[in-house]
């Protein structure tokens, strides 16, 4: 079965944005199934567009604004 995004029901999502990227804290569900937490990063483009990045590592300070948001991320969980 295919992926189809209208399956995919967004209930929480904070972003915390830096000078040149960006990551996304949320939480979904995929068609009616357990709530999941998902993290993405976004590195601003030279052309200034937001391009998906694979999160990889969090330096100190994306680490420090990004656990809270996880925390409100959880409890909705």
């Amino acid at each position: 079965m295919p992926y189809d995004k209208s399956l995919d029901i967004e209930s929480f999502k904070e972003t915390k944005e830096w000078e040149e990227t960006r990551i996304s804290v949320g939480v979904f569900s995929y068609n009616e199934g357990a709530k999941k937490l998902q993290l993405s990063r976004e590195n601003l483009g030279s052309t200034g567009e937001w391009r998906f990045a694979k999160l990889g590592r969090m330096n100190k300070e994306e680490a420090q604004e990004i656990v809270p948001i996880m925390m409100k991320a959880i409890e909705n969980m």
